[in-house]
């Protein structure tokens, strides 16, 4: 795949994790403390609405690199990522090096 595929990838990625930390920032504004919370599926594919539970402390630990994201398993894409955590709900992917790579970390809310 091509580095324009990979920027796509990447950009389709950031906007499913934008929206899962607007949810994050609603629960936190609410007062909800619930340890688990419901985001929607962070895979590259744009029409993907698939959501998943994750702990808070879990999704904390993800947000903290900007090239990882949290998917539905079996929603990786191999050319550009590799899964480095599996739950029994969802996967945890990390960009490689590359396009796709570079945008995530441009786009990181948090940075």
């Amino acid at each position: 795949m091509s580095e324009e595929q990979g920027r796509r990838v990447g950009l389709n990625e950031s906007i499913f994790r934008q929206v899962n930390e607007q949810i994050e920032s609603l629960n936190r504004d609410l007062g909800t403390d619930d340890a688990a919370m419901t985001v929607i599926c962070e895979c590259a594919d744009g029409d993907c609405t698939e959501r998943l539970q994750i702990e808070v402390s879990a999704y904390e630990e993800v947000r903290a690199d900007p090239r990882r994201y949290v998917i539905v398993p079996g929603h990786e894409l191999p050319e550009f990522e590799s899964v480095v955590e599996s739950g029994s709900a969802y996967d945890v992917v990390e960009k490689r090096e590359g396009a796709a790579a570079a945008l995530a970390e441009e786009t990181d809310p948090r940075s």
